[in-house]
C-alpha cells in the first residue's frame, strides 16, 4: 500500500513526497481512513510506529476540506494535548511538514519559557494548537485560549500523563471541550486508570493496536564506543579520518546539538551540514541534495528531520547521542544496510547513557559488540549519584520538586517518543 491508496488530497501527497514518504506504516494504514471519516479512535501504540502522522495527516485533510465554511474567523478547531515540551515541538514540526501546502496555521505552547510569542500566535489566529497541560490551563485562565470551538481533540501519550501526574489537569481541559467533537486517544499501555479515562471521553471508537519495530537488519554491523561526553567530538573526528566512511549520517538528540557537531566538524576540515526543524525547508533540501550528490560527506540530523532520508548507498550511521527510546535506535540504524546491502552503525555511549543502551539491547535482543581499542575510552564509568535522602525519605534541598524533575529529566524509557 502507498499513501496514494489512502485517498489523500494533493497538497498532503505533495508534502509527503517532499518528506520522502511513500509507504504508510501499519498504524497509518489502519488509523488514517477512520479518522478522515470522523470516527473516534483508540490507539494502543508506542513510539516508533508512526502514530504522529497517523493522526496529523487525516486532521490536516479534514480541516483543509472544511476551510471554506469553518475559517471565516481564525478559531482553534483542533487541540493536541501531550505531556512534554519536546514531544509537543516534534508534533508541531510534523504538522508544519505535512500541512505546508494547505495554508493551515498551528502553534505550540509549553511551559518553561516566556509566553509572549505563544500568546501573539494565538491572537493572530490558528487552526491547530499543540500544548502541554500546565501552560494550556494557565493561558486559558488568562483568557488567551478558548476551547469552545474545538472539533478534534487528540490526547497523546496518555499513560505518560498518568505517570507525570497530569491526569487531573487533563480532566480540567476535557471539561472545557464541546461535547460534540471527534476524539483520538493514544497510549502505549492501558492501565485501569487510562482505560477508565478512555471510556469516559470516547464514543464508539475504532481500536488500533500496533507493536513497534524491535529488530535490526542482519546486514547492519553494529558497535558501541564507550566515551566521555566531552570526548565525543574527538572520537567522531578520529573515525571520520577513515577512508571507508564514504557517506555518514550522524544523529544528535537536539537541534542545538546538531548545529554544534556540524560546526566542530567544519572547523576540523570535514564538510558537514546539519538539518533539523529550525532549518528552512529549502536549507534542509539543499543540504540533503548535497549529501546525496557527495558534496557533503557528513550530515548531522535530529530524528524528526531525518525521517525523509532514504539513501541506498549510505555506508555509516553514527549515534552521536543514544536515543532514550529503544525503537528510535532501530529506526536510526535502519537508514543504512537498505535493500539487502551491508551497512555499519556506530554508537557513542557516555556514562549517563548506559541505561539507554541497556534498554536498546533488551529491545533488539542482542548484545552490541564493544570497541575498546580507541583513543578516547570512557573514564567516568558512573553517572552522577542520585540525591541522598534523609530519614523520612525526602530529598535534600539541592534537588527540585519531584514533579519538576520528572518533566525535565526523563527516565530511560523516555519521554521523547516519535
Amino acid at each position: 500500500m502507498n499513501f496514494t491508496d489512502l485517498q489523500l488530497i494533493d497538497p498532503i501527497l505533495k508534502a509527503l513526497d517532499e518528506e520522502g514518504y511513500t509507504t504508510p506504516t501499519p498504524i497509518q494504514q489502519q488509523a488514517i481512513p477512520p479518522v478522515i471519516q470522523g470516527n473516534d479512535l483508540l490507539g494502543c501504540a508506542q513510539t516508533g510506529t508512526g502514530k504522529t502522522a497517523a493522526f496529523a495527516i487525516p486532521i490536516i485533510q479534514r480541516l483543509y476540506l472544511a476551510r471554506e465554511t469553518d475559517r471565516k474567523r481564525k478559531l482553534i478547531s483542533t487541540l493536541i494535548l501531550t505531556p512534554t515540551r519536546e514531544l509537543a515541538i516534534q508534533i508541531g514540526e510534523s504538522f508544519a511538514a505535512y500541512g505546508r501546502h494547505t495554508g493551515l496555521k498551528h502553534t505550540v505552547i509549553f511551559g518553561g519559557v516566556s509566553q509572549h510569542a505563544q500568546t501573539n500566535a494565538l491572537k493572530y489566529g490558528i487552526d491547530i494548537l499543540v500544548a502541554t497541560p500546565g501552560r494550556l490551563l494557565d493561558l486559558m485562565q488568562q483568557g488567551f485560549v478558548d476551547l469552545s470551538t474545538i472539533k478534534v481533540f487528540v490526547l497523546d501519550e496518555a499513560d505518560r500523563m498518568l505517570d507525570m501526574g497530569f491526569v487531573h489537569d487533563v480532566k480540567k481541559v476535557i471539561a472545557k471541550l464541546p461535547r460534540q467533537r471527534q476524539t483520538l486517544f493514544f497510549s502505549a499501555t492501558m492501565p485501569p486508570a487510562i482505560t477508565q479515562l478512555a471510556n469516559s471521553i470516547l464514543t464508539n471508537p475504532v481500536r488500533v493496536e500496533v507493536t513497534p519495530v524491535s529488530s535490526t537488519a542482519e546486514t547492519i554491523q553494529q558497535a558501541i564506543y564507550f566515551v566521555d561526553k566531552p570526548n565525543k567530538k574527538n572520537l567522531l573526528t578520529h573515525l571520520l579520518k577513515s577512508n571507508q566512511m564514504q557517506r555518514v549520517l550522524v544523529f544528535a538528540r537536539t537541534k542545538h546539538g546538531a548545529d554544534r557537531v556540524a560546526r566542530d566538524l567544519n572547523k576540523q576540515g570535514f564538510k558537514a551540514a546539519a538539518i533539523h526543524g529550525d532549518k528552512s525547508q529549502n536549507a534542509r533540501q539543499h543540504a540533503l541534495a548535497d549529501f546525496k550528490a557527495g558534496k557533503l560527506r557528513t550530515l548531522i540530523a535530529t530524528d524528526i528531520a531525518a525521517r525523509g532520508i532514504d539513501i541506498d548507498d549510505l555506508s555509516h550511521v553514527i549515534n552521536y547521542e543514544l536515543p532514550n527510546v529503544p525503537e528510535t535506535y532501530v529506526h536510526r540504524i535502519g537508514r543504512t544496510g537498505r535493500a539487502g546491502a551491508s551497512g555499519i552503525a556506530y554508537s557513542f555511549c557516555d556514562a549517563e547513557e548506559k541505561p539507554y543502551l541497556k534498554d536498546i539491547e533488551k529491545t533488539i535482543g542482542i548484545k552490541i559488540p564493544v570497541v575498546s581499542n580507541h583513543p578516547f575510552p570512557l573514564v567516568d564509568f558512573n553517572p552522577a549519584p542520585k540525591p541522598k535522602q534523609n530519614a523520612q525519605g525526602q530529598r535534600h534541598k539541592r534537588g527540585e520538586d519531584n514533579r519538576q524533575n520528572q518533566s525535565k529529566r526523563p527516565k530511560s524509557t523516555g519521554f521523547k517518543r516519535k
